[in-house]
Parts: structure tokens; C-alpha cells; sequence
């Protein structure tokens, strides 16, 4: 009897979960990742920007979603992110120098210092490196 409950209620849940809406797990939009999970932590190089200077990396996701890994491209090679990012999201970061590779390249639009990046090829996996100023 207790396995023909687990079943059914394990049934119920499978179906609740395909039907309802996917939850968005990862970085919130227009985060800006830092490593101690707090997503909106100002980072170091904050003081020495100004308020309308652009930031050093933006992500973008405009097409399908891919999995990207950020990491501060130094020895120690920190990673701020590394998810599946869904159509919609976007990611701002304020750390340099970095490192960001992608699954789908051709899923983002990434914006360097405020310069959008040519894009990539769809379904091939790419990278970029933001330099510090």
C-alpha cells in the first residue's frame, strides 16, 4: 500500500513539474556575481570607476540557453559563475581581469567595457577575455 501511495504521489509530482513553469536556478538578472554568493556585492575595482563608466563585462542571453563559466583570469582562476543561463538572463560584473567561455557562443551577446562583441557562431562553444583598464 505505502508503494502505491509513493507512486502516485511521485506521478503527481512529475506532472506538476512539466507543467508548471521551469524555476530559475543560477544568477539572478542583472546580477553582479561575487564569490561569496552574495549576487549584488560591490566588488573591489567599484572605487575606481565611475558611475557612468561601462561596466567591465555584461552577458546577455538572446537565444537558446547555454552554460556559461566566468572566472577571474588570474592564478588563483576564481569562477564568479558557472550555469545554464536561459533566454532573458543577463549577468554584470565589475571584477577584471576575466575569463568567460560558453557552451553556445552564438546564445550570447556580450558587451566588453560597453563594446558589444561580434557575435559568435550558434552551437559552437567560445570564450572572451576582458582585460583590466
Amino acid at each position: 500500500m505505502a508503494a502505491l501511495a509513493l507512486l502516485i504521489v511521485g506521478g503527481m509530482a512529475l506532472v506538476n513539474a512539466i507543467m508548471s513553469e521551469p524555476d530559475k536556478k543560477g544568477p539572478a538578472t542583472g546580477a553582479s556575481p561575487s564569490g561569496d554568493g552574495g549576487r549584488t556585492t560591490p566588488s573591489s575595482n567599484e572605487t575606481t570607476t565611475s558611475p557612468t563608466a561601462p561596466l567591465p563585462l555584461v552577458i546577455r542571453v538572446t537565444g537558446q540557453p547555454t552554460t556559461v563559466v566566468v572566472r577571474v583570469a588570474d592564478a588563483g582562476g576564481k569562477v564568479l559563475a558557472n550555469s545554464t543561463l536561459n533566454t532573458g538572463d543577463t549577468l554584470q560584473f565589475k571584477e577584471t581581469p576575466l575569463q568567460v567561455v560558453a557552451l553556445n557562443g552564438g546564445s550570447l551577446q556580450v558587451a566588453i567595457y560597453g563594446k558589444v562583441q561580434p557575435r559568435e557562431p550558434n552551437g559552437q562553444r567560445a570564450q572572451w577575455l576582458v582585460r583590466a583598464r
